[in-house]
């Protein structure tokens, strides 16, 4: 499987899940590292763009491809699996603690999780706490400037 995250070029070669545990996010809480990646791009710029005006864009974004093996165990979940709030913002502790279980339990190295920013499309969040996580491999990083009609 091939996953793509949309990093600052200062934490594109790493993957650790340390950033998202600084201050715990929709599907983690503080403390809890979680790598989270996008089935596409596009889902990837998206998930970035949100947090951003023009005037805050930062320009120094790559775009990683991240190759996961097709054996990893993973847990696919859907809306229906889902708290009625989770795509709400601010978003709910509900959904953190769903990441929190899927970190402490490590019985899975990925989880596919539907998308809050994008309707249809999944988020893959990665467990770096798994046994299976040294297999995952950074293909490529490339520059990703963020077009600026985005923030229009």
């Amino acid at each position: 499987m091939e996953v793509f995250r949309l990093s600052k070029q200062i934490h594109a070669g790493t993957l650790s899940g340390k950033g998202a545990a600084m201050k715990g996010v929709r599907w983690n809480s503080m403390g809890v590292e979680m790598i989270y990646t996008a089935a596409n791009r596009s889902l990837a710029m998206a998930e970035v763009a949100v947090h951003f005006s023009l005037a805050t864009m930062p320009s120094d974004y790559m775009m990683v491809t991240i190759v996961i093996p097709d054996d990893m165990p993973l847990l696919k979940l859907s809306t229906k699996d889902l708290p009625k709030d989770w795509n709400t913002f601010p978003h709910p502790p509900s959904t953190q603690a769903i990441g929190d279980k899927f970190i402490a339990d490590n019985k899975y190295g990925i989880l596919q999780i539907p998308s809050a920013v994008t309707w249809g499309d999944y988020n893959i969040l990665i467990n770096p706490n798994h046994p299976d996580f040294k297999k995952i491999k950074i293909r490529s990083k490339e520059h990703f400037p963020l077009d600026k009609r985005i923030f229009k």
